[in-house]
């Protein structure tokens, strides 16, 4: 049924749910899922003050993903990973309406449960203005 999907991450519970979700859509019908990290200005500041340099950034930003690249893996779904710097919301709707998905899975919440609180969930924003169906994962 799906040939494309986007699978929004950001490392949390929540994104590890989606992934099997997104896996499970997926599976036997030689598809690709895109997985999207994107990094706020703000982590993105912490990052370089905390590291200093990019080579660790990049490694620890790619540690956050282990856990969901090790599933596509061991599942045999072809994938790659787009780890972008922006709001995560209208990153994430941008990169999606530009491209042709079948659908977008994301989970409720991520690693920032205060800033949802305060500005809406990234999830929210991404239901409501992606183009293709959204599935958003409790």
């Amino acid at each position: 049924m799906f040939q494309r999907i986007l699978l929004a991450s950001d490392g949390s519970e929540h994104a590890l749910r989606a992934a099997d979700k997104a896996i499970e859509l997926i599976e036997g019908n030689k598809g690709t899922i895109d997985v999207i990290y994107v990094i706020d200005g703000a982590t993105s500041k912490s990052d370089v003050l905390y590291y200093g340099n990019k080579e660790e950034i990049a490694k620890k930003r790619r540690k956050k993903m282990k856990g969901i690249e090790e599933k596509l893996f061991k599942n045999k779904i072809e994938y790659n990973v787009h780890i972008l710097q922006g709001e995560p919301g209208p990153t994430i709707v941008k990169f999606a309406n530009e491209r042709d998905y079948d659908c977008v899975v994301i989970g409720s919440r991520g690693l920032n449960q205060f800033q949802s609180l305060v500005l809406g969930s990234v999830s929210h924003k991404v239901a409501k203005r992606v183009k293709c169906p959204v599935m958003i994962i409790k």
